[in-house]
């Protein structure tokens, strides 16, 4: 519970990195499930909308072309907003660096709930908007972990987590030859093995729940999701608060 509660604080560990990794892959698999359920689109997975550009360009289907623009930037547009947020708080030295992007992507999804509550009444533009809001928090998280890890961990998509999993199994299975120097065996990383398939599982299981929450209970279960980075973000901006109000009265009896 200590460590959930400095998930997103100032000072950064491996294991905490891992953990919030974990979490947040959790829902990037719910929230990517639910999208699909709404809109028939991963939103998360750049490569395949950068796919349908390509494909469509030569099609000439402009509208999907349009779709596959709109979510590219709104992905890109995500990652610079955490970029912003994180040097703007480094700046002014408070500690809610990392916990800004995750109170903004918490609003987000209740956003993303409200958007998924009016597709039944056919709003013209509910879908378009609901792959920009996708994309751009799924950017806007993915941005966050990649800054916290120094780029080691992502969550969002899993073909990279996937590729290096492969890597390190490759190397576990790997069979070194008998009396071979031990500076030139092949070893694998049982770190990296344990981050990258919890991760997976993470991203899967949250698709799991996602799917059934989606699909079972509807749009108001975004609001769980939505309450869980609420819960992560708060303490940082908690005492961000605390502090400002400090200094507030220290001014005004200095002030006195």
């Amino acid at each position: 519970m200590r460590r959930l509660r400095h998930l997103t604080g100032q000072h950064r560990t491996a294991a905490i990195n891992r953990l919030l990794g974990s979490v947040l892959a959790f829902n990037a698999g719910a929230i990517n499930a639910g999208g699909f359920l709404v809109i028939s689109m991963y939103t998360s997975h750049m490569t395949g909308f950068a796919s349908m550009l390509a494909d469509n360009l030569v099609l000439g289907d402009m509208s999907l072309v349009l779709v596959a623009v709109g979510a590219l930037l709104a992905f890109m547009t995500g990652a610079a907003t955490t970029a912003v947020l994180v040097n703007w708080a480094r700046q002014r030295h408070v500690r809610s660096e990392y916990a800004l992007p995750l109170l903004l992507e918490a609003l987000l999804m209740l956003v993303f709930g409200l958007m998924g509550a009016t597709l039944g009444r056919h709003t013209p533009f509910a879908i378009p908007l609901t792959v920009l809001v996708l994309s751009f928090t799924m950017g806007l998280q993915n941005a966050l972990v990649s800054k916290i890890s120094s780029s080691q961990i992502r969550t969002t998509h899993m073909t990279g987590i996937i590729t290096d999993l492969g890597i390190e199994l490759g190397k576990l299975f790997y069979w070194n030859r008998t009396g071979s120097a031990p500076e030139s065996r092949v070893r694998a990383n049982h770190l990296k093995l344990q981050l990258f398939a919890s991760l997976l599982a993470a991203f899967v299981g949250g698709g799991v729940v996602g799917a059934a929450g989606f699909k079972y209970i509807g749009f108001i279960w975004v609001v769980p999701l939505a309450i869980l980075l609420l819960g992560l973000s708060l303490p940082p901006l908690y005492a961000d608060l605390l502090r400002s109000l400090r200094r507030r009265a220290k001014a005004i009896d200095h002030a006195s």
